[in-house]
């Protein structure tokens, strides 16, 4: 995890994607939840009210995520991805990579960690194989450790966008 004044790497399109979650938090579900919270308490005694505590219960997870948004987006070292370059996999390369295991070719993003989604080929910064990653070249071979044993690739072809 990274400390209180550590920078959190992320591309423009993660930061967005933040900015907007926040807002949307600030301007919709914090004004709704709040609304529901005086609609349950209309309803007379608290202590047996499930819309009451299920709006609390909301109300407390939505000011949990505004302040984790906040701190978040106040450590964000936007990366401008466009600017990068070089054959060398850094923060934010898109990698293809050849499975030595079924020799299909996959394509991943090394990204922030808020903004990864393996399904969408957006690998975390943080995780085993972007760490793996980091520093190769097309033709280097990677080899990673992964929950089910070793996996080994090839590094096929490395492009900033």
């Amino acid at each position: 995890m990274f400390d209180s004044e550590q920078k959190v790497p992320m591309t423009s399109k993660g930061y967005e994607s933040l900015k907007s979650e926040l807002a949307n938090l600030i301007e919709v579900e914090r004004p709704d939840v709040v609304q529901a919270i005086a609609e349950a308490r209309s309803h007379g005694d608290l202590s047996e009210n499930a819309e009451y505590h299920a709006a609390k219960e909301r109300q407390s997870f939505i000011e949990r995520r505004i302040a984790e948004l906040e701190e978040k987006i106040g450590r964000a070292q936007i990366i401008d991805v466009s600017s990068i370059s070089g054959d060398e996999i850094k923060f934010g390369a898109t990698v293809f990579l050849v499975d030595h295991d079924t020799n299909e070719t996959v394509r991943y993003q090394i990204v922030g960690s808020d903004e990864a989604d393996v399904k969408l080929g957006l690998l975390s910064i943080t995780s085993p194989l972007a760490r793996a990653l980091i520093g190769k070249r097309e033709g280097d071979e990677v080899d990673v450790s992964i929950p089910n044993g070793m996996r080994s690739y090839a590094v096929e072809r490395v492009e900033y966008a």
